[in-house]
């Protein structure tokens, strides 16, 4: 019997086998568990990153240039300067901005305002107000 005893010691874990050698079915099980609460905790994280990226604000121009209108082709220009665009009273929302990259109208734009604003949000870089949240908006949703 001391066999039968000895070989249960090694299939459970016992005091023979060096610690976490060999996982036991008690261990799987523990660490299964544990995937599963990480995956249930993190569907409702992103679930709420997707909302607030649809709330991020992006302000045209960027507080570095503040004062400055928006040409055609989306580059800030002087203030005054013919064909260029005042800066809108207020940032664009995110969903705003999703929704005029894939056709539809900035809000209280005309079609040539419009064109040059999301010009301007095209070529945000890394470093001016507005960028992450619209990099944020190219990120694919899963």
């Amino acid at each position: 019997m001391t066999d039968q005893n000895h070989s249960d010691q090694n299939v459970t874990g016992g005091s023979d086998d060096p610690p976490d050698s060999v996982p036991t079915r008690r261990r799987l099980l523990q660490l299964g568990a544990i995937g599963a609460g990480a995956v249930v905790s993190i569907r409702p994280a992103l679930a709420q990153t997707a909302g607030s990226v649809l709330n991020c604000e992006i302000p045209v121009p960027d507080a570095g240039h503040a004062g400055g209108f928006i040409a055609d082709d989306g580059s800030v220009v002087a203030a005054g300067t013919k064909g260029a665009f005042a800066p809108p009273g207020r940032p664009f929302k995110g969903e705003e901005v999703k929704r005029a990259m894939a056709g539809n109208q900035l809000p209280g734009t005309s079609y040539e305002s419009n064109r040059a604003y999301t010009n301007y949000i095209r070529r945000l870089q890394r470093g001016q107000g507005g960028f992450t949240c619209f990099a944020s908006l190219q990120m694919p949703r899963g």
